[in-house]
């Protein structure tokens, strides 16, 4: 729900940096002003627009609606830096600017993640509507536009520019949603498996969510955690309602509405975007990160339902080597100690983006672009693709077997095979080797290896590959577990173990020493309550083996010669997930009492095996 400007500083630091240089000359060559636009109930949105001085030619127009804030508010102020990158301005549009209902200088009432009606009236809105007042206002009213509107924006802004696409208005020409957070309760930044992203939540709302005297000059006030070390603080903090009474104080309506709704599947399937990504008449490029905490299930949904709902159009899809927003925070060549090798935000940016757009708004058909552009981690190329997943990808499965071994074969072993752990949810797993009080964006990619130590982790990993395997497409975990308990979290991650003379990187971003470094590819959980269903909730039986299986997002990842594919199962991932008290009950409200250890098993039967399924590409 974070737009890469507002929350990470380091993303906003470099972006302020990268366009500090040419600031003189934006606002030599734009004029700004400033609009209130009327909707369709008489909500009047304000609005920034750059116009080029140069009025020798038309020009689309690059429209973008935030959530977040337009400051400064004065008319002489110049470039909003965050919103508007040297790539852009380079080449020449019209630029548009707008706070969205209900925020900063807008009238109206907001709503976060404001649920789209398919059954409006003459005077009915949601995001769609509001979109498509704005670009008839802009197109009928500013001058020297050529007729044609392009959509883009990244996390929060993201939203609306996938909002705005639907039933598009004539002259929306190009749409790019960028990490976009469409689906909250399915996969993006609220649940994951059924599980709330604790850590994240908190941060975002503790700012998002404060309400300001004067919003169009304040700013948030930076909450005090008391203590470096986020894991003890939220585990003192006890349940989610327990944090909720203690520092939010039923301030920050959305957060109540997620603590009480959490567990209502027809409430959170109206929050699902991609369900009604129809009527979709522009060219579409939905832009990801590989390694997006956030918003990476966003991404792939919103390129996904698009595509299915949407025949005949353009509909593309980038996926690159990033964490949120950070194509557009710097060059892209490094997220914490692994090395890219190239600048790939800086190449995605040139060669990608601004093509895009020239392509749907300028009329350029020298540009020519495939459906997917990945960036496949692990060898560091960037891939283009005409359909994804690939086309020629194989299904395969990864067997646990006995050992802590990983293998393509099935498992031989008769019943009673399985491994166990005591998973105690007042001693969870830490999610991150990091002291932290917030979620490091770098934690996709980190090194797993203080989890591998633990009694409460299993793990299995496959000899050193003797041939590079390649996997392209989303991950399905495949479990057949038991517990003693009546519910429990089940998280599986997939992980690239380096080889013991792993090259470090030159320059290191960080220092880490590399070699036999557990990497994190891919890791999502499963809330056992909800392994028949989000709306089908239900105990599991103490003792009883059963059957799970989720399906985590895609990766395009080669784990090299020499390198081993590990698997790591654990019950807890804290704070990023909230506690399961291994009890069956209300978790947002759940007494100290029921919190209790549980002794897990995982099988690894002939019957009953466990595995996860993966898409592998031929070898070269």
């Amino acid at each position: 729900m974070k737009t890469w400007l507002k929350l990470p500083a380091a993303l906003a630091a470099a972006a302020v940096a990268i366009h500090a240089a040419d600031t003189d000359s934006f606002e030599s060559n734009y004029t700004k002003r400033e609009y209130r636009i009327p909707m369709r109930d008489g909500a009047k949105l304000f609005t920034l627009v750059y116009t080029p001085k140069d009025h020798s030619t038309n020009y689309p127009i690059l429209l973008q609606r935030t959530p977040y804030d337009l400051k400064p508010y004065t008319v002489d102020a110049g470039k909003q830096s965050g919103y508007l990158p040297d790539s852009y301005t380079k080449e020449k549009f019209i630029f548009a600017l707008q706070d969205v209902r209900g925020r900063f200088a807008s009238e109206g009432v907001f709503v976060d993640e404001r649920p789209h009606n398919p059954a409006k009236g003459p005077k009915d809105i949601d995001e769609s509507t509001d979109a498509y007042d704005t670009i008839d206002w802009l197109v009928k009213r500013i001058e020297n536009n050529n007729g044609s509107v392009g959509l883009t924006g990244i996390s929060y802004l993201g939203f609306y520019a996938a909002a705005g696409m639907i039933d598009s208005h004539p002259a929306l020409k190009a749409v790019s949603p960028q990490a976009p957070s469409v689906d909250l309760f399915g996969g993006d930044d609220t649940l994951h498996g059924g599980g709330f992203w604790l850590i994240h939540n908190f941060g975002f709302f503790q700012g998002f969510g404060q309400k300001l005297v004067n919003p169009l000059r304040e700013e948030p006030r930076d909450f005090d955690f008391g203590t470096p070390d986020g894991y003890r603080f939220f585990l003192e903090g006890g349940s989610i309602a327990d944090l909720t009474a203690r520092y939010f104080r039923e301030q920050q309506p959305f957060w109540s509405d997620m603590i009480a709704h959490g567990n209502d599947a027809p409430w959170c399937d109206d929050r699902d975007m991609t369900r009604h990504l129809k009527n979709v008449h522009a060219a579409v490029l939905t832009v990801g990160g590989w390694f997006d905490a956030e918003d990476l299930h966003g991404a792939l949904k919103t390129y996904r339902s698009t595509e299915a709902m949407n025949p005949g159009i353009y509909n593309g899809l980038v996926m690159g080597p990033w964490s949120h927003g950070q194509w557009h925070g710097g060059e892209g060549e490094s997220l914490g100690p692994v090395n890219f090798h190239l600048k790939t935000a800086e190449y995605f940016r040139d060669k990608i983006e601004v093509p895009f757009f020239r392509r749907f708004l300028k009329g350029d058909t020298n540009v020519v672009l495939p459906e997917a552009y990945v960036f496949q981690t692990g060898i560091n190329e960037w891939r283009e693709e005409s359909a994804w997943p690939p086309t020629n990808a194989v299904p395969r499965s990864l067997y646990f077997q006995a050992g802590g071994r990983l293998s393509f074969d099935p498992p031989t072993e008769g019943s009673g095979a399985y491994d166990e752990y005591i998973s105690d949810p007042n001693r969870p797993v830490p999610f991150t080797g990091t002291i932290t009080t917030h979620m490091p964006r770098e934690y996709m990619v980190g090194d797993q290896r203080f989890a591998a130590t633990r009694p409460d982790v299993l793990v299995y990993q496959t000899e050193p590959l003797t041939e590079t395997v390649t996997l392209a497409g989303p991950i399905t975990a495949s479990l057949n577990v038991s517990t003693t308990g009546t519910d429990s979290d089940w998280v599986v991650k997939l992980i690239d173990v380096y080889t013991a003379d792993h090259p470090n990187p030159d320059p290191n971003p960080t220092g880490v020493r590399l070699g036999h470094y557990q990497q994190l590819v891919r890791g999502e959980p499963l809330r056992g309550k909800f392994r028949e269903g989000f709306d089908k909730p239900k105990p599991m039986e103490p003792g009883k083996v059963t059957s799970m299986e989720w399906v985590m997002p895609d990766v395009c990842h080669t784990f090299r010669t020499g390198h081993r594919i590990m698997v790591q199962v654990q019950s807890s991932w804290f704070p990023l997930l909230d506690r399961n008290p291994q009890t069956y009950c209300d978790i947002y409200h759940a007494k100290p009492e029921d919190f209790r250890k549980a002794t897990q098993r995982v099988y690894r039967q002939t019957s009953a095996p466990s595995k996860v399924n993966v898409w592998v590409l031929p070898a070269i």
